[in-house]
């Protein structure tokens, strides 16, 4: 049977360790209120956005010369682009194995297929797996944070714009954790370019509206294609801000239930313990007694 003294360390190491985690679990919980908050906020103008662009594809119609570049590839280099979005923290479960299994996945698949990926890592932890498995990255970011700022974000999409435009990569996509409840989160591949067609990009249908339009379709296009690509890539970071902080609260409620079996285990084992001790000393003066008799 343990030592006493050694008992009692591990019990207040314990207590120590279940006080930080409660704590981070609260701050957690805190944050991911303000993130959900957010993604909130933002999705009416994501999908009002999407709405939008949908009606004004439609009256463009199938005229093909009309069509804005970003709704369809330029060349079909072979390469293709990946964005990933980890988070810059741990301790958050299988949040950040969850996003980098999927983007290994997606790399093997475009592999096989006979294409190359340009690899964009957004935070610290994809940036270390990607550098332990000595694979090639294009871009290392890690100064997003974890309050996704829009003015953060639009650089990143306007560079992927450009490179897609400039014909360097035929499609890009996300890997990212989207956000479907609090309860449920799921680590995806998305498609950011081309766009995809109306019936497929989220919006929810085409209103039955009709839109006096100054200046025409086209011009309209050329403004609203490229905020919908900022829009949609600032929305998938702010669900993976959302879904971290999730996985977080989850992982941290995990270690307090966890460090708290192990002050009820280690209390037992100490009682346990005193009382052998007790019992011990009893015995001794019992036996001392006996022998001065």
């Amino acid at each position: 049977m343990a030592n006493r003294r050694v008992l009692v360390k591990r019990r207040k190491a314990a207590r120590n360790i279940r006080k930080i985690t409660r704590t981070m679990q609260l701050v957690a919980t805190a944050r991911f209120q303000a993130a959900f908050n957010r993604v909130v906020a933002a999705r009416p103008y994501t999908e009002k956005l999407a709405q939008v662009v949908s009606d004004l594809s439609r009256a463009l119609g199938s005229d093909t010369d009309a069509q804005h570049s970003l709704l369809k590839a330029q060349h079909d280099t072979g390469r293709v682009a990946l964005v990933v979005i980890t988070s810059n923290r741990g301790l958050c479960g299988a949040y950040n194995a969850n996003v980098l299994r999927k983007a290994s996945a997606f790399l093997e698949q475009q592999s096989a297929e006979g294409r190359s990926v340009d690899v964009h890592m957004m935070g610290k932890k994809g940036v270390s797996y990607f550098r332990f498995l000595k694979r090639p990255m294009v871009e290392e970011n890690v100064d997003i944070g974890d309050i996704p700022r829009f003015e953060s974000v639009e650089p990143v999409a306007d560079a992927l714009m450009a490179k897609f435009l400039a014909g360097q990569v035929s499609a890009v996509h996300l890997a990212f954790m989207k956000f479907l409840s609090a309860g449920q989160q799921r680590a995806e591949i998305v498609q950011l370019l081309p766009l995809a067609e109306p019936a497929e990009s989220g919006a929810t249908g085409g209103s039955n509206l009709d839109y006096e339009l100054l200046p025409d379709a086209e011009s309209l296009l050329s403004d609203l294609l490229p905020a919908t690509v900022r829009a949609r890539l600032f929305q998938a970071f702010q669900e993976a801000a959302v879904s971290e902080q999730v996985a977080r609260m989850v992982a941290m409620k995990a270690a307090t239930d966890a460090a708290e079996d192990m002050i009820r285990r280690l209390t037992q084992e100490y009682n346990r313990a005193r009382q052998t001790a007790i019992t011990m000393e009893l015995l001794d003066i019992v036996g001392g007694a006996n022998a001065l008799a």
